[in-house]
């Protein structure tokens, strides 16, 4: 998994404290593997804390505040889990813009375990397939998505994952719908320089 396949993408992690820091730091490091950019963003600069379940575990560096991050500057999202971190950042107004954004623009939408609540609260499940943690998936039908308990789901621009044991597919699946995307986005770039329009 060392191709760098991925150079040239941006990827924004959105967290707050309190986030599953595996659910962090395995998908950030198969992105960077690939050649990917990603950049933390959070409520404040500084330092954001990661846990293990209920257990305080490192701290990241921040590099972008809610605020600040401009969804024009980055090709996918990645939502990490984490009960206290998953029930935070779905009440904050700009997290919420951040993934209408990313939505409206068809980009990718990565999320897993409770990572889903800023989907919920954003209005970006209604009529999609997702999964995540369990105990989510009455917000999800209650929101009109269709939950469903596999260990990675993938519905247009959506990749979803339930808990810390998916990681390996999820990362899996993330990378190669992002890889896709590029492939495509090149093959349509080179058509319209040569003139040619792309049927279908």
């Amino acid at each position: 998994m060392d191709q760098q396949t991925l150079s040239g993408i941006n990827v924004a992690i959105l967290v707050t404290d309190g986030f599953e820091q595996i659910e962090f730091t395995d998908p950030r490091q198969a992105l960077e593997q690939q050649g990917a950019i990603t950049k933390v963003i959070s409520s404040k600069h500084g330092k954001v804390q990661g846990f293990h379940h209920d257990t305080k575990a490192d701290q990241f560096d921040v590099d972008l505040t809610f605020q600040e991050a401009d969804s024009k500057a980055f090709d996918a999202v990645l939502l990490p889990g984490g009960v206290m971190n998953g029930d935070q950042i779905r009440m904050i107004p700009e997290a919420q813009r951040f993934v209408q954004e990313m939505d409206e623009d068809g980009k990718m939408i990565a999320a897993i375990c409770h990572g889903g609540w800023l989907l919920v609260s954003a209005g970006l499940v209604k009529g999609r397939t997702m999964t995540s943690w369990p105990t989510l998936q009455d917000d999800i039908r209650n929101a009109g998505g269709k939950w469903v308990d596999q260990e990675v789901v993938v519905d247009g621009n959506l990749v979803t994952s339930r808990k810390p044991s998916d990681i390996p597919a999820f990362n899996q699946k993330m990378t190669d719908t992002l890889s896709q995307r590029m492939t495509e986005s090149a093959r349509r770039s080179r058509s319209d320089q040569a003139g040619i329009g792309i049927s279908g």
